[in-house]
């Protein structure tokens, strides 16, 4: 005979935590799929075109986010050096900077008035209120999210078996390549998906840095605050769902998958 056992007393305190998360986002979908705003916005010009907007400015940040990436986690995680906690540090800093401080600053680095706009607009250049603008708004901001886990990693990677292929004859980067990436590869997919999701839900650096000019910078995220201010609340919903719904399937793939274990790693 089965006894049915009583909820704990953590069980009765988490739970009304878990209801007040788990409401708001349950209410967004349900509302846009059973609404009917999901399927009227999806027809909608402004969310087709923030849509392919985000998901080709996304993937380009996050192709920078591994070529730039990945050898500043690989030094961070091999290499002691003077300096190496405040590098380690400036890495970290766009996780915990409100976005607009991010947007603000990329401004004042690259905006006409900037330290280098300068020297950009005396060759025609300006960043700002550009595609661009928004690819380097999510590259800043999402970029560390990689990072922390790709010094994961490597860290984790054990430096014997990179010495034994060293010994057969291996070059460094056919060792970087064949042993160590493999061997970090479930680091460097929960990075890059982590990463990814959090450019494509950038609102803050790229409203300030990018402006929000429709199938130009106007992302998805830039959508939802369009909609809701002209209005168009469904729109706006729709916008939000769909959001959702791209984050939740990340977080979920990155536990089935078990990468979540490599996210909860920390870098000597």
């Amino acid at each position: 005979m089965t006894v049915a056992r009583r909820p704990s007393g953590l069980t009765v305190l988490a739970a009304p935590l878990i209801v007040f998360m788990a409401a708001p986002i349950v209410a967004i979908v349900v509302r846009a799929i059973f609404g009917g705003g999901l399927g009227a916005a999806l027809g909608s010009p402004a969310v087709l075109d923030a849509l392919w907007l985000s998901l080709v400015t996304t993937a380009i940040s996050l192709g920078l986010t591994l070529v730039l990436g990945a050898p500043l986690a690989y030094l961070l995680a091999r290499r002691s050096f003077r300096g190496s906690s405040i590098v380690e540090s400036v890495v970290d800093l766009p996780i915990v900077l409100p976005p607009s401080v991010a947007g603000l600053a990329l401004l004042l680095v690259l905006g006409r008035r900037g330290l280098l706009g300068g020297a950009l607009d005396a060759f025609g250049i300006a960043i700002p209120f550009t595609t661009l603008a928004v690819v380097l708004a999510q590259t800043f901001v999402a970029a560390p999210f990689f990072v922390r886990s790709a010094r994961a990693g490597f860290s984790s990677v054990d430096r014997d078996i990179e010495d034994a292929a060293r010994v057969d004859g291996a070059a460094e980067l056919d060792v970087f390549r064949w042993v160590t990436i493999p061997l970090a590869a479930t680091a460097l997919a929960a990075g890059a998906v982590m990463s990814w999701s959090r450019a494509l839900g950038e609102f803050g650096a790229t409203i300030m840095f990018a402006g929000n000019i429709q199938g130009r910078t106007q992302t998805l995220p830039l959508v939802v605050y369009a909609e809701f201010g002209g209005g168009e609340l469904d729109a706006s919903v729709a916008a939000a769902a769909i959001l959702v719904l791209a984050a939740f399937g990340v977080l979920v793939s990155v536990r089935v998958l078990r990468w979540g274990r490599a996210l909860d790693v920390r870098g000597g």
